[in-house]
């Protein structure tokens, strides 16, 4: 197994567990307690846990970004905010291609006041969308990746290498200038790539506490984001930082 493939899983169990053993990692992962210790070690200094004897739990900052916490946090009031000032960009007859997320389902239940055309692999999002007569829905095939609504894979891929929209609303786990776009897992690092390929126009979606957070792999650099929609919330001083790099904010009233 892999190195990373090795993290990925340890962080896993984290966040099911909240705390990890180094022996049952070890057994769980066929490796020595010596590269068990190793792999702590190197997420440590990471930020992403904290040693303790004979394993390690969640650091504090890394626990808000595992997807536990995505999942139990719901439609918050600066979700939606963020949402109704993404939807203020799509232009009619435009289309979209809309990565899963919490946020871009928001932002399927805002549309249908105009003609547009959505491309998604998210299973919720198609469904809010599904009796909207204004759009145009397309949904990409591939399997289940655990228990998300999305679904990836081949067919998906070969669907998207065939594919060109006008704009790309997408989320991520950290956004850092200087480590760009970041999440935990490699299957979800390689469908972002991918979707980023796609598109003319780049609108990452994020609220301010996911900023200068840095997760476990990157799939783009800033420099790749033509702008971001995030909330007003936002330091000033990081807003500054993605402004030098003359990438647009969009701040939504949290």
């Amino acid at each position: 197994m892999l190195a990373l493939e090795r993290h990925e899983r340890i962080l896993d169990q984290l966040d099911k567990n909240k705390i990890v053993k180094v022996s049952e990692l070890s057994t769980l992962l066929g490796v020595t307690e010596k590269t068990i210790r190793g792999d702590l070690e190197l997420l440590e200094n990471k930020g992403l846990l904290n040693r303790i004897h004979g394993g390690a739990v969640i650091a504090e900052d890394a626990g808000k970004m595992l997807p536990i916490a995505e999942r139990q946090s719901g439609y918050s009031d600066v979700k939606l905010a963020i949402a109704r000032e993404a939807v203020k960009l799509i232009q009619p007859k435009e289309t979209i291609l809309m990565d899963g997320g919490s946020t871009t389902l928001a932002i399927a239940e805002l549309l249908g006041d105009f003609p547009i055309t959505v491309i998604t692999n998210d299973l919720k999002i198609a469904n809010v969308l599904l009796n909207k007569t204004n759009v145009q829905l397309m949904v990409l095939g591939g399997m289940r990746i655990d228990k998300s609504s999305s679904l990836m894979g081949a067919q998906a891929t070969e669907m998207l290498s065939r594919m060109r929209v006008n704009r790309l609303f997408f989320g991520t786990t950290g956004v850092s200038v200087d480590h760009g776009l970041t999440v935990f897992n490699s299957i979800h690092a390689d469908w972002k790539k991918q979707i980023i390929n796609c598109a003319d126009q780049i609108t990452l979606l994020a609220d301010s506490t996911k900023f200068e957070k840095v997760a476990l792999i990157q799939f783009a650099t800033i420099e790749e984001v033509n702008e971001i929609v995030t909330d007003s919330n936002l330091d000033q001083h990081v807003q500054e930082k993605f402004q030098e790099k003359n990438i647009m904010l969009h701040l939504a009233k949290a």
